[in-house]
């Protein structure tokens, strides 16, 4: 296999990746050794997460191709992308972590979830949200509160009618 067709073979595994995610993040991982950097893609596998360190020169022919334009922004420097296929804040929740933790070494770039570019804000944004099933407590919690509410209010007036004939009928006899 030659070199061109090696080149497309790879814009064309970034290009999968790239439609497949739910979420991708570019990272900076300059200054990372060969112990942080096995440290971060255990992490990242343990979470369902694919990481891998790219060209950019592919990377950005391949978010052409897919229609994420804006992404040639973050395409500057050493860069490695994580994708997210299952769930889209374990990359991030992840990423974030461990960006504090060797924040003199590894930073987030930016991202792409649900075809909006995001910023290295809009990452820690999304990393500080409560898990998906916390969300959808609260949720339900909100929809549930204004029904039981109403029930109550509806027993209330279920029971004051009751009092109102037991004094009635306490009149009588």
């Amino acid at each position: 296999m030659g070199k061109r067709q090696e080149k497309e073979k790879k814009v064309a595994e970034i290009k999968d990746d790239l439609s497949r995610a739910k979420i991708v993040v570019l990272t900076d991982f300059r200054g990372l050794n060969v112990a942080q950097m096995n440290s971060l893609r255990r992490i990242l596998r343990q979470d369902g997460v694919k990481y891998q360190v790219v060209k950019n020169t592919l990377t950005k022919i391949a978010a052409d191709e897919v229609g994420l334009d804006d992404l040639k922004i973050h395409l500057e420097g050493p860069m490695g992308i994580a994708y997210g296929f299952e769930d889209p804040m374990a990359p991030v929740k992840a990423l974030v972590k461990f960006a504090k933790e060797n924040d003199k070494v590894f930073s987030l770039k930016g991202g792409v979830f649900e075809n909006k570019i995001l910023n290295e804000g809009n990452l820690k944004q999304l990393a500080d949200l409560p898990p998906r099933e916390v969300l959808l407590a609260r949720v339900l919690g909100g929809m549930q509160a204004p029904l039981s509410a109403f029930a109550n209010v509806l027993q209330a007036n279920l029971r004051n009618f009751a009092y109102v004939l037991q004094a009635i009928h306490d009149q009588k006899n």
